[in-house]
């Protein structure tokens, strides 16, 4: 039997939309601590009114520019949640949320 080789060609578009928010007064951080959509800004630096609820792509969640582990938060459209951490975060803090959208084109 002789090689078959498959050539398939699949290309992947993705979008992105960031929201940021620096916090006025440190928040104290327990297991399912909240912060609403409505809490941070969007690039033009309008209001949010909700996060874009992400159907086949990911969440990114960074504190003070870090990464930080998926399993430490959870992203709805209406809110972040805080997962299995506790601690203080300082006032100042910068606190961003990248939500990516990915779409296959065949």
């Amino acid at each position: 039997m002789a090689l078959s080789l498959i050539n398939i060609h699949v290309n992947v578009s993705s979008s992105s939309t960031r929201f940021f928010n620096v916090l006025a007064a440190p928040l104290a951080v327990t297991d399912g601590t909240t912060i609403a959509a409505t809490a941070f800004l969007d690039d033009s630096g309008t209001a949010a009114t909700a996060f874009p609820v992400v159907t086949n792509g990911y969440y990114n969640f960074y504190l003070n520019g870090v990464l930080q582990e998926g399993d430490s938060y959870a992203i709805s459209g209406t809110e972040l949640t805080f997962n299995t951490v506790t601690g203080s975060i300082s006032a100042g803090t910068p606190l961003v949320i990248e939500a990516v959208e990915l779409v296959t084109i065949v």
